[in-house]
């Protein structure tokens, strides 16, 4: 059986899809989860892109052994340099190095000639050799480039001394069809691939990626890449679950599977929704939240007499798990730290007194309190450790609403040490604490989406905000917090944002 190496791209290409920006800390939460899942290969970010990207992938590099660590890199020195340093204490590092080779992009983006492009490719390759043995080269926007060139450009980057030759469909062009061809076609016209893995990178823009994932796989692929829940440029990456799971399921079809601990596919894309504040549309293959649920008489009567007559496979095998606990006042930490550990986060003694405690206050506020509830009181309680430097402090807040008043609040916050009060009305009490806000603060950033929830049913439950502030430069912050008052909880989320976005600004400014 053919073995598949499954490379997570979900903290480099999965980070850039709008508003999808995690801290450091985070990117590391999720390089450790994707570690007990067992990927072959992280790529861990885009070093040269920022001082930010470049401390994550570091940090990753040091404390994530058992997977390849990779860094991006175009072709040019700066960029190698900095992936090199980002992953040089990696203990597999990897350097992904890659330069675009359709028509339309390099007329128009590279502005260079294919003969350029070609000495370009070479020359970064063997730049990169010098560093570490193992290295990656893409021609970017391979399914829309001239197959043939492409094939000149690849044998000149295994020429240099790439190992791994990815072939992109960038923009998500390709029918899958046409994109194994590629593959077939590369094998059979370039005369220095063997030896060299074949790795297929998917977009999914017409919603093919899945398809033309596995379709390069029956066509000698043995690497994927893409990312957790598909998130990703535009209409993201190839979900690799979708991938893991179609090899597992028709090991018969494929005849080849993967290293994947299938078990923690589950908490792993939890973990990565919860952090980028992406949610997982209740359909989505594999993880969505009625992938494992039947609503219709005929699926409810064939399920309960025997799964498979609608279930080609289980949700254990994902790692899905029911709730069977019960939270109260007189829970203890042991029931805290069993529930957290099955999803993947990580606290320490103090955090997890910190869960208790505020399970033990709601428990007088709240019927009951689920597992969804404990999880999302240790991903706040996690986020405000990760937040950084508090700038912004809430002293106090009040609001004033009804129906035949306009809604006003009034906040008071310190800002730098220096006390402040503001007062503004709304359309409603959360636009009016938001516009208090602002009033204190400045007007530079302003509240670009807004998602309420709450994690379990009925009037009492936790109340979930997560958020988008934008500021004057068209960079978005994303927050959350969660509180048993909606409006409480929307204040903490704009101020945790605000927060963010004065940090930002102040990094900024320095460098």
């Amino acid at each position: 059986m053919k073995h598949i190496r499954i490379f997570d791209t979900t903290l480099r290409d999965g980070e850039q899809s709008p508003g999808a920006n995690l801290t450091p800390a985070e990117k590391l939460m999720i390089a450790k989860q994707l570690e007990k899942m067992n990927v072959d290969i992280i790529e861990a970010g885009f070093p040269i892109s920022s001082k930010g990207s470049f401390e994550a992938v570091e940090a990753i590099a040091k404390e994530v052994k058992k997977p390849v660590i990779c860094a991006l890199a175009r072709t040019n020195k700066e960029d190698i340099d900095a992936a090199w340093n980002a992953i040089k204490h990696a203990k597999k590092p990897r350097i992904h190095v890659f330069v675009a080779t359709s028509q339309i992009h390099m007329e128009h983006k590279l502005k260079k000639s294919p003969e350029e492009v070609i000495k370009m490719a070479s020359e970064a390759v063997k730049y990169a050799k010098s560093f570490c043995e193992d290295i990656e080269f893409s021609p970017e926007d391979a399914s829309r480039s001239d197959i043939d060139y492409m094939c000149r450009v690849i044998e000149a980057a295994v020429a240099a001394g790439a190992t791994t030759i990815n072939i992109p469909d960038t923009v998500g062009y390709a029918h899958p069809d046409e994109y194994g061809s590629r593959f077939r076609y590369v094998q059979e016209n370039v005369a220095n691939i063997k030896g060299a893995i074949l790795s297929a990178h998917c977009h999914n823009d017409l919603g093919l990626a899945t398809a033309n994932s596995l379709a390069a796989i029956e066509n000698g692929a043995t690497q994927i890449e893409g990312t957790i829940n598909g998130i990703g440029e535009r209409a993201g990456n190839v979900a690799l679950e979708e991938v893991i799971m179609a090899l597992k399921t028709r090991k018969d079809y494929y005849d080849a599977d993967t290293a994947i601990n299938t078990k923690e596919i589950f908490r792993t894309s939890r973990m990565v929704s919860k952090l980028t504040g992406m949610p997982i549309q209740w359909n989505k293959a594999i993880v969505g939240r009625n992938a494992f649920s039947h609503e219709a008489g005929i699926h409810q009567h064939g399920v309960l007499s025997y799964k498979k007559t609608y279930e080609i496979m289980s949700s254990e095998d994902i790692g899905w798990e029911g709730e069977n606990i019960v939270f109260g006042k007189l829970s203890g930490k042991h029931a805290v730290e069993d529930v957290l550990k099955k999803a993947g986060i990580t606290l320490n003694k103090e955090q997890v007194l910190q869960v208790t405690a505020k399970i033990k206050e709601l428990s007088d506020k709240q019927k009951q309190i689920e597992q969804s509830d404990v999880i999302a009181l240790a991903l706040d309680t996690l986020n405000q450790l990760n937040e950084g430097e508090e700038i912004i402090k809430l002293d106090e807040w009040s609001v004033l609403t009804g129906n035949k008043i306009t809604p006003s609040s009034t906040v008071g916050l310190t800002i730098d040490g220096e006390k402040k009060v503001g007062t503004a009305a709304g359309v409603g009490p959360v636009d009016a604490a938001s516009n208090a806000i602002k009033s204190v603060i400045g007007p530079f950033i302003h509240l670009k989406e807004y998602n309420l929830k709450a994690i379990t049913g009925g009037t009492d439950a936790l109340a979930s905000v997560s958020i988008k502030l934008e500021d004057n430069q068209r960079n978005v912050f994303v927050s959350e917090a969660v509180e048993p008052d909606v409006i409480m909880a929307s204040v903490k989320a704009i101020i945790k944002g605000a927060n963010k976005a004065l940090v930002f600004k102040k990094r900024h400014k320095k460098e």
